[in-house]
């Protein structure tokens, strides 16, 4: 199999399952950005040494590539699609709920930053964000499931968490932000 195709060519791609839209249509926008939250998910395991959370991350970034082929699949065509399910919001619940009684109560708002690999999930933490506020459009339309949207919500709110851990974990303060 060829890596290029040439069918791109014209500014267009196509979506899984049937048709063909221009590469800056916000479906497009929205699996690109989480791909690029699975990439930067990639970089900051590479820095993260708690097995179990290298272990979190690989499974939130096999849910992502679930979300992005939902988002590529056209309406018609769900019904024989992998689909975002309300389990892997739940894992995600899950994981927030575990990890955080771990850690010291957060009284402050805290600058991002700190260890390397918690650096790295704050930047995920905020192209998660970008990524939500891609779907919060196309949930809107009734075409994409809102537990896409759920699910981009809940994982910013463990990013977070995790980046805390790390710190945590690290014995290296969050920086708490000064007024």
């Amino acid at each position: 199999m060829k890596i290029y195709t040439k069918t791109g060519d014209d500014g267009s791609t196509a979506l899984f399952r049937g048709g063909r839209v221009l590469k800056d249509n916000l479906r497009i926008e929205a699996y690109g950005t989480v791909d690029e939250l699975n990439a930067a998910l990639g970089v900051a395991n590479c820095f993260i040494i708690d097995k179990n959370i290298k272990e979190m991350i690989l499974r939130i970034q096999n849910h992502l590539f679930i979300i992005g082929a939902d988002l590529a699949t056209v309406s018609e065509n769900k019904e024989s699609a992998v689909r975002t399910s309300s389990g892997m919001v739940n894992f995600l619940e899950q994981s927030i709920d575990t990890i955080d009684t771990t850690l010291p109560e957060l009284k402050n708002f805290i600058i991002p930053g700190g260890t390397s690999g918690a650096s790295h999930l704050h930047l995920a933490r905020t192209i998660c964000r970008r990524a939500e506020r891609k779907v919060v459009n196309l949930v809107q339309t009734g075409d994409i499931e809102k537990n896409i949207l759920i699910y981009l919500n809940r994982l910013s709110d463990l990013l977070f968490v995790l980046s805390r851990y790390e710190n945590f974990v690290n014995k290296t303060p969050d920086t708490i932000w000064e007024k």
